[in-house]
């Protein structure tokens, strides 16, 4: 019998474990009974240090699949294409260097509330994991929602051409109607049938 895959779920800019996709997967890997095998690690705002922390999770895991929304799917394919790993993007960062420019300045976690303050040194730190748009459609999903009022859902949908696409219209930044599509992701990862039929909700955490 082959061992299960381990997930690591990568959250986004300001975001935390305590994000509610972040939420859904732990509910559902409990109530699955696989908790050891999901990772989901507080990664710290600066880019250089959080790289040094997903690599140590991916050190620890063998070869886990990536589960990466936005700025967590751009660290995800710096990742991915680097080690030959599996991953699932949400609504991913691309070209980062545009966006982030914009927010230069005071920031503030929006779960754990901490302060801190984005340099321009951080936003060079994250272009320079910047990859060239990934080729392989087995290894690359990306769930896209084109009501995603953050980011232009339009520039992942060309920067993944060649990946396997889902664009589904309206939702939201956040990705609408995640935990539904549970039982799709663990499939991606490669759990057994049963464990993906079995990771349909039962009731979703409170936000």
């Amino acid at each position: 019998m082959s061992p299960l895959p381990t997930l690591i779920y990568i959250h986004g800019f300001n975001s935390s474990p305590d994000s509610l996709k972040a939420r859904e997967l732990l509910a559902a890997f409990e109530r699955l009974g696989l908790t050891a095998q999901l990772r989901v690690p507080a990664l710290h705002h600066d880019p250089r240090q959080a790289i040094a922390q997903l690599e140590a999770e991916i050190a620890g895991a063998g070869r886990p699949v990536l589960v990466g929304s936005s700025l967590g799917g751009y660290y995800a394919t710096f990742l991915a294409e680097r080690h030959g790993l599996k991953a699932l993007l949400i609504n991913p960062a691309v070209r980062v260097r545009r966006y982030f420019a914009d927010y230069l300045g005071p920031q503030q976690n929006f779960h754990s509330g901490e302060r801190w303050q984005l340099t321009g040194e951080h936003v060079d730190a994250l272009a320079a994991l910047e990859v060239p748009p990934p080729q392989d459609a087995a290894r690359f999903t990306v769930w896209l929602q084109t009501g995603d009022e953050t980011l232009d859902y339009r520039d992942a949908a060309d920067y993944y051409r060649h990946c396997t696409l889902d664009i589904r219209a309206g939702g939201d930044h956040g990705y609408q109607g995640f935990a539904e599509r549970l039982p799709e992701l663990l499939a991606f990862a490669g759990f057994p049938a049963r464990l993906c039929r079995d990771a349909e909700p039962h009731g979703r955490p409170q936000a």
